[in-house]
């Protein structure tokens, strides 16, 4: 029911062991294989049906990123790899001053779509520029440009999307919190 995914991974195979977790399009990946710079997951039915990599094909680019090891220093946002749904390109705006990309999240993944947030879009960490509706944008500079497959991008397109680790957890305990009936009593019950 699951995939195969071989990539050729270039330098990101440096150093790489069996078992060991690599983001890729923002999906946190197990190696199953190693052969010089090429990496293969098996990626199950569940992860091809939530995010976007069920939609690739060969010679496609992906992000990929090694996980980050205790004592390094952490730069950024908090990613997880657990991507939460997919977001649809719904506009582009390029110009020579700015590269800005509007998206329309699942609906299940709004509350967490906060302005100035962070969001992590096919594993690439960026910050919500602006929240209009039901729709989100995000500004990407020249570096993420080069460096990522998000320049690529065309309205419709379907990116993985990682809401923050912060946004969800609260608003997962105060959901909670009002199920129970419990919301008017926090902090002074």
């Amino acid at each position: 029911g699951g995939r195969r995914l071989r990539l050729d991974a270039g330098g990101v195979a440096d150093g790489a062991r069996l078992g060991e977790s690599v983001c890729v399009q923002g999906v946190c990946l197990t190696i199953a294989a190693i052969d010089a710079a090429n990496l293969t997951f098996d990626v199950i039915t569940e992860t091809l049906t939530r995010t976007n990599l069920g939609r690739k094909g060969v010679g496609d680019r992906l992000n990929l990123e090694r996980s980050l090891r205790v004592g390094d220093r952490l730069d950024g946002h908090w990613v997880q790899g657990h991507v939460d749904g997919t977001a649809t390109v719904v506009e582009l705006r390029r110009s020579a001053a700015e590269h800005v990309v509007f998206l329309r999240p699942e609906p299940t993944l709004s509350p967490y779509v906060i302005p100035k947030g962070s969001i992590t879009l096919d594993g690439v960490s960026l910050t919500i520029a602006e929240v209009r509706g039901s729709a989100f944008s995000v500004a990407l500079i020249p570096t993420t440009l080069e460096r990522t497959t998000l320049g690529a991008l065309a309205v419709g397109d379907a990116v993985n999307v990682e809401s923050d680790i912060l946004a969800r957890t609260i608003v997962h305990r105060l959901d909670e919190w009002r199920d129970a009936g419990a919301l008017g009593k926090v902090g002074g019950a």
